[in-house]
């Protein structure tokens, strides 16, 4: 594909992101955890399933341990006080992914589910994929900013943090 067609497309996807965000609430807005409806979600498999009582704080995650994680560019994330999360059934594996967090996945099927921090055990992050209806749950900020694949597009004018940890 051609510089100057891959620059178009560039800004056509630019120019949609930016009318996207116009919809979007503010940060502050988002940053405020209420109750919210329950939600559900699982593995791929379905042997392992969860319910959370709060609203998640959602994000796009760039830095290298998330992307290996994962397999995939980033990692969309979502935090929930770890009391409102509940396993329903099957219980996941956990395993050590860095010196400052583990992860849980499915034993069955392999599908990631969680992250928590070693310094924040009252805090979990379950993957956005996960959920049973994941479309009300949209990034508000990237994390690991400096990290992120210079060809990945998404949330490019939402605010941005970083953090220091490479893996």
């Amino acid at each position: 594909m051609s510089d100057q067609r891959l620059g178009q497309q560039s800004r056509s996807f630019h120019n949609l992101e930016t009318r996207v965000s116009a919809q979007r609430s503010t940060p502050m807005e988002t940053s405020v955890q209420t109750a919210a409806d329950e939600r559900t979600g699982g593995c791929l498999c379905g042997k392992v399933r969860y319910r959370v009582t709060r609203d998640p704080r959602v994000h796009y995650c760039h830095c290298d341990m998330c992307r290996r994680a994962t397999g995939s560019a980033f990692a969309v994330l979502g935090w929930v006080p770890a009391a409102s999360l509940t396993w329903l059934g099957g219980r996941p594996a956990y395993r050590r992914s860095s010196p400052i967090a583990r992860r849980s996945f499915c034993r069955a099927c392999g599908t990631p589910l969680t992250l928590c921090y070693d310094t924040a055990r009252n805090e979990i992050a379950l993957h956005v994929g996960t959920f049973d209806n994941p479309e009300g749950l949209e990034p508000h900020y990237n994390y690991g900013s400096s990290q992120r694949l210079g060809w990945v597009c998404c949330g490019i004018d939402l605010p941005h943090r970083d953090t220091q940890q490479r893996w």
